[in-house]
Parts: C-alpha cells; sequence; structure tokens
C-alpha cells in the first residue's frame, strides 16, 4: 500500500522521499549489471535495418547528384522531345531530397498505432516492406525509364525512417538494464553515423560513384534489411511490452531470462507489475492526453527542444560547405571525395566514445557540453572564412573546425535526444511521447531542407551564427531544465523534473495546503484546549 501511494504521488509531482532510499538499498540494484549476447544482438540487428538505414540515405544522395539529374533529362526528352529546363531539373531533384523528410514524418504518425498494435520488434519487421519496396523502385528506375520512381521511392523510405527512429529507441529502452540503459540507446546513434560513412564510401568512384552503377547505391539498402528481418525473428519482444499491455506474464519472464542472461527475474517482473499495478487504470495515451498531463510539461517540452535543436544546431551546413572549404585549403577534386571520409570517421569515433563515457558521466554533462562546443566551434569557424584571404593557415582551422563541430554533435546531440525519450515517460505515455518527438524531428529535418538555401545565399559565411545561436538556446534550456537520468527509475527522473521545475501554480498549491494545514493545526490546539479547560471545571 505505502509503495503504491509513493509511486502515485511521483506522478503527481508531489513526492515522499522513502522511494529514492529503497532503490539504494535493494541489493538487486547494487550487484552488476546483467546483460546477455542477445541483448546485443537485438540491439545490433534492431538499429542496422533501422537507424543505420537513416544515416545511409542521408549521404546516398551526395554521389550520384550529376548522374541521377543527367537520368531526369534524359527521360524528359524521351517523353517531351525537348531538353529539360535547368530550373526544372533542380527543383525536381530538390523534391527528390526533401520528400524523404516528407516521409518521415507520415512515418512518425503511424508509428504509435503500429507499436501499439504489432508490438515494438514486429513493427520493425514490417517496416522492412517499406525500405525493400523503396530499393526496388529506385534501383529499377533507370531501367523502366521513369523517374518518378525515385521521387516515390525516398518518400517511401522516409516513410521507413520516421517508424524506425521512433520503434528502434522505443525498444532498446524497453530490453536495456537501466545501469546500461544509456550505452545501449547510443547504438542509435553508433548505427546513423555507420550508415552516412557507409553512403559515403560506397558512392566513390572506384564502387558504386559512377555513371554506369548508381542504381546499386539505392539497392543496396535492401542487405541491411534483410539481416534484420532474418535475425530479430529470433529474439524477444520487449518484456515490458508484453507484460504491461499483451499481459503475458510467462512470455516476458522468458524474455528477461534471454536479454539479462540469468534465470532469476523476479525483481525485474515485480519491478514492471509495480508500475503495472500503478497504471491499472490507465489505456494507452495520445498525444492530447499527454499534452495536457501537466505533470509531464517539463519532460515534453525537454523533448520538443532536444528534437528540434538536433535538427536545427546546422550540421546541414557543415555537410553544404565541406568541399568548399576543403577547395579553399588547396585540395584538388579528385582527393576531395577521399578527405570527406574523414568526416564520417570522427562521427563513428565521437559516437562510440559518447557510448563508452555516458554511463560514467551521465546524460546532461555530453549533451550540454556538445551544444557548448558547437558553439564555441561555430564562431571560430565564421572568423576563419571570413578572414580566410587574409592568411592561409586560416584555411586549414577551417577543416578543423568543422571535423571539431562534427565530433561535438556526435558525443551528445546526435544521440542522447532518443535515449531522454524513452526514459521520461511511463509505458502507457511512451508511444505518445516518440510520435511528439518524431513529429518534432521530421518537421525540423524539412524546415532546415526548406529555408537553409535562402540563409545561406542572404548570410553566406555568417549562416553558422544562427545556428550558433539555436545551440546556445538549446543548451541555456537544458542548463536550467534538464535533470540527470543516468542509472535512475522513473520515478526518481519525475522527482528530479519535480524538484528541478516546479511550475508556478503547484508552488502556490503547496503554500496554500501548508497555510491550510497550519490553520487546522491551530484550530485542533484550540479545540483541545477547550475541551481540557470543560474537563478541569467538571471535576472541580
Amino acid at each position: 500500500m505505502s509503495s503504491t501511494e509513493n509511486i502515485m504521488e511521483i506522478d503527481g509531482v508531489k513526492i515522499k522521499e522513502e522511494s529514492n532510499g529503497e532503490s539504494k538499498d535493494n541489493p538487486a540494484v547494487k550487484k552488476k549489471v546483467d546483460w546477455s549476447a542477445s541483448l546485443i544482438v537485438a540491439s545490433l540487428a534492431g538499429a542496422f535495418g533501422s537507424s543505420f538505414l537513416y544515416g545511409y540515405n542521408l549521404s546516398v544522395v551526395n554521389a550520384p547528384t550529376v548522374f541521377v539529374k543527367k537520368f531526369y533529362n534524359e527521360t524528359w526528352e524521351r517523353r517531351y522531345n525537348q531538353s529539360i529546363p535547368e530550373g526544372t531539373v533542380t527543383l525536381l531533384w530538390t523534391i527528390s531530397v526533401s520528400i524523404f523528410a516528407i516521409g518521415g514524418l507520415v512515418g512518425a504518425l503511424i508509428v504509435t498505432p503500429a507499436v501499439k498494435y504489432f508490438g515494438r520488434k514486429r513493427t520493425l519487421l514490417l517496416n522492412n516492406v517499406f525500405a525493400i519496396v523503396a530499393a526496388l523502385l529506385m534501383a529499377f528506375s533507370q531501367l523502366a525509364g521513369v523517374l518518378e520512381m525515385i521521387i516515390l521511392g525516398r518518400f517511401i523510405m522516409g516513410i521507413d525512417g520516421g517508424v524506425s527512429l521512433s520503434a528502434l529507441p522505443m525498444y532498446l529502452s524497453e530490453i536495456s538494464p537501466k545501469q546500461i540503459r544509456g550505452s545501449l540507446g547510443q547504438i542509435t546513434a553508433i548505427l546513423i553515423c555507420v550508415g552516412v560513412f557507409s553512403g559515403q564510401v560506397l558512392g566513390l568512384p572506384e564502387i558504386f560513384g559512377k555513371e554506369s552503377m548508381w542504381p546499386y547505391l539505392f539497392g543496396m539498402i535492401i542487405v541491411p534489411s534483410l539481416i534484420q528481418m532474418a535475425v530479430l525473428p529470433f529474439l524477444p519482444e520487449s518484456p515490458r511490452f508484453l507484460l504491461l499491455e499483451r499481459h503475458d506474464t510467462k512470455a516476458a519472464e522468458k524474455a528477461f531470462q534471454t536479454f539479462l542472461g540469468k534465470s532469476d527475474v523476479s525483481y525485474e517482473v515485480e519491478d514492471v507489475l509495480e508500475e503495472s499495478r500503478v497504471q491499472r487504470n490507465m489505456q494507452i495515451a495520445s498525444i492530447f492526453q499527454l499534452l495536457c498531463d501537466s505533470s509531464k510539461r517539463w519532460q515534453i517540452l525537454t523533448v520538443i527542444v532536444t528534437m528540434a535543436c538536433y535538427q536545427l544546431c546546422g550540421l546541414n551546413a557543415i555537410w553544404f560547405y565541406t568541399n568548399d572549404i576543403f577547395k579553399g585549403a588547396g585540395l584538388s577534386s579528385e582527393i576531395i571525395p577521399y578527405v570527406t571520409l574523414s568526416t564520417g570517421g570522427i562521427e563513428i569515433l565521437a559516437a562510440i566514445f559518447s557510448g563508452l563515457v555516458i554511463e560514467r558521466l551521465g546524460r546532461r554533462p555530453l549533451l550540454i557540453g556538445g551544444f557548448g562546443l558547437m558553439v564555441l566551434f561555430f564562431v571560430i569557424l565564421t572568423v576563419c572564412m571570413t578572414l580566410q584571404d587574409q592568411a592561409v593557415w586560416l584555411r586549414y582551422l577551417s577543416i578543423v573546425c568543422i571535423l571539431a563541430i562534427i565530433a561535438s554533435f556526435c558525443i551528445g546531440p546526435g544521440g542522447i535526444p532518443f535515449v531522454l525519450t524513452g526514459e521520461f515517460f511511463a509505458q502507457s505515455q511512451r508511444p505518445a511521447a516518440f510520435m511528439i518527438a518524431g513529429i518534432t524531428n521530421w518537421l525540423c529535418n524539412f524546415a532546415v531542407g526548406l529555408l537553409f538555401p535562402y540563409i545561406q545565399e542572404g548570410l553566406q559565411t555568417y549562416c553558422f551564427l544562427v545556428f550558433a545561436v539555436v545551440c546556445l538556446v538549446g543548451a541555456t534550456f537544458l542548463f536550467f531544465v534538464l535533470p540527470e537520468t543516468k542509472n535512475k527509475t522513473l520515478a526518481e527522473i519525475n522527482q528530479a523534473f519535480a524538484r528541478k521545475k516546479v511550475p508556478l501554480e503547484i508552488r502556490e498549491m503547496d503554500q496554500f495546503e501548508a497555510k491550510s494545514k497550519s490553520m487546522q493545526e491551530q484550530e485542533h490546539n484550540l479545540s483541545s484546549t477547550l475541551e481540557n479547560g470543560e474537563s478541569k471545571n467538571r471535576i472541580v
């Protein structure tokens, strides 16, 4: 009774201190982290067919740009017996690139009913249908002579990305012990970086980066999807989903045993059942219901801010200027594609470093520090590019700044927002929370693709200062609002949010309750004094 009341009060912002002490005294918390090879395989297989493909599709369109535009022109001439206007081919290519974000938004909208009905693992498996269909459309577009197949394929591939970037972090957060929840969650970011790097490597002229081979770049999308479809069916569904939403205790116990590598999972099952008892009258929350929940106001706002800054922090601008900065440093056009690989390598190393230290340093220092370092290097890069004609060494310092910005992004802002979304919310609220995060992510992605050309044209190299301001605002907000979530339960995270940022109306309510309690105590003392006086009179 007391433990249930304790958690109910935590969800309602008023918290008792006993829960924190219980978690520390529990022997199951103090012993070493339990995990198995199945946990690692599930994480890698899930990420390889999901976040890897997202990263791959971000970079794969760069190498064949010239060849795809030529294919658009040839197709147009066959249809209309005239050359395509330069503005039209640019428009078609812009649509081909940016429609990926529109598909991502659609995927983010359908992920909540999908994970509720099919479960986390089955959603990831069914999502491969989108990837395979998209790959076939784009790979055979040249053979069919239909340019619309590329545009449609990019849209469908965006749907795959929108579903996977919500379903995968949800799955990883629910199968991992809280002691390694952050490290396992960083697999999403690591595989995104590996996907970007793979797209750069396969796009080299010696591999698929030539006119006769560019359709194979899109056909390679099938490979990760087939690997995921071959591995993931042999691994369990999320035990929390099985227990809280399917109410299948035996299947949940088997899933815990598989992922944790031990036979006695009574503590883990009881921990989830305790949450189930708290939510016994709660159904899966909709977005509207979650937005109306005042106790989750700061969590929702934190998710929106981190996801918005994830897209608006200026990494797209870095990719846009990379070739120009390398040319300014005196590198030839033939060498630049190989030097660009260093940026992908830096991404992977920084993401791996973040995964290794996130459980030691915590989410808060890496996220705030990452945005802070990006502010610093954006300012330095702006100075270098503005004054590079006056000193040759500033051109080389610009290259260092580019690599430093990429590394700063990957050690924190590149992956931690996905981890936080899974940690902030209860089982019944998690699908709606990931939908909010996904919608924010893809809307900002589309906005960057739409507005950045105009920002770049108007401000030139000073456009980096716009992104520096975005990073500064994000770091400042997180410094004052975000608590540390490392090794904490949902109840403890809610308690930390309530302590850091209790809304004004709740403070006033507490003051009102304190005053009412003091008045009640005074009335009680007065009544007891009167009763004592009456009893004395009776005795006399």
